[in-house]
């Protein structure tokens, strides 16, 4: 058996490199989350409370993301964690897509339940707020966007942020028409626009969450086409009990079982496997099994 562990260690921990940034974004989303829930009361701004609502769950979502973050730099692999606290990350991921979820289906209630009669807003101080709440959101989007390319759980917190940057321009727009001509539909309207803008990019969010937490093989990865590449490795006579899944962003991890021929040289076997899944998949965590053929009818035994 053979179980190479290399650099592959360092994604998971990828999104510890910007433990500061996160901080600075749950911040300036807590000081801004706490402006436009005040305006958004005092004026009756649905548009203005729908973005302070998704606001807050990005507040809570960054939040997490920086705790998750912490548990995972501070909680080694122990005998009986022996993966430590990495998948915390993905429980992040998908507590916030089921927030946002929520919050955009409260706005499209709301937002219905007002379209029939749209009560009054004045436009200037939603406009003003909004002017606020859009500089908020686009520092907070410069600070986490790098970060999303690396990490599952700092995309969730990035989306949420885009999503809000996208809610403080409609909100703008909204409260700029009202100071303008005194439409008041264009308060409604605009709650429902950020509802519906936010929950494909939930449902996108949420599926990649489950794939990891159900141990689905990542979706870059043809299961068939690996199992083929390594019988072809020289000796190698069955491959079985292959499985390949996703520990947390940036750290997949793989374990096979190789039938080797009787004059094969099993260290040999297992170093071209190793190279393969690392070189060919950026596998670099695998535990693979070299037996003998006729070991395999142990594994067939098996009830999974």
């Amino acid at each position: 058996m053979g179980h190479q562990h290399g650099p592959a260690v360092e994604p998971a921990s990828a999104s510890g490199r910007y433990v500061k940034r996160l901080a600075a974004a749950f911040a300036i989303g807590a000081v801004f989350m706490l402006l436009e829930f005040t305006v958004g009361a005092l004026t009756g701004s649905l548009a203005l409370l729908s973005d302070a609502a998704h606001m807050l769950t990005d507040v809570f979502g960054v939040g997490m993301a920086l705790l998750a973050i912490v548990l995972a730099q501070r909680s080694a692999p122990t005998s009986t964690r022996t993966f430590g606290m990495y998948r915390g990350e993905v429980f992040a991921a998908l507590v916030n897509a089921l927030l946002l979820f929520g919050v955009a289906g409260l706005v499209l209630v709301e937002a219905v339940r007002r379209i029939s009669d749209p009560p009054a807003v004045p436009g200037l101080p939603v406009v003003l707020t909004a002017v606020a709440g859009l500089i908020a959101n686009v520092v907070a989007f410069l600070l986490l966007r790098s970060g999303a390319r690396e990490s599952l759980n700092l995309r969730g917190a990035y989306l949420e942020v885009l999503a809000d940057l996208v809610g403080s321009i409609g909100v703008l727009i909204s409260g700029a028409i009202i100071l303008l001509t005194g439409w008041r539909y264009a308060d409604p309207i605009v709650g429902v626009a950020i509802a519906v803008f936010v929950l494909p990019r939930v449902v996108s969010l949420a599926r990649r969450s489950l794939r990891i937490l159900l141990q689905h093989a990542p979706e870059r990865i043809d299961l068939d086409d690996v199992a083929a590449k390594l019988a072809g490795i020289a000796g190698v006579a069955d491959v079985h009990d292959l499985h390949i899944w996703t520990l947390t962003s940036g750290m997949e991890v793989a374990s096979a079982h190789l039938a080797v021929e009787a004059d094969a040289d099993g260290p040999t076997v297992l170093y071209a496997a190793q190279r393969l899944l690392a070189d060919g998949y950026h596998i670099e965590h695998a535990t693979l099994q070299v037996e003998p053929c006729d070991a395999t009818h142990r594994c067939d035994q098996l009830a999974w």
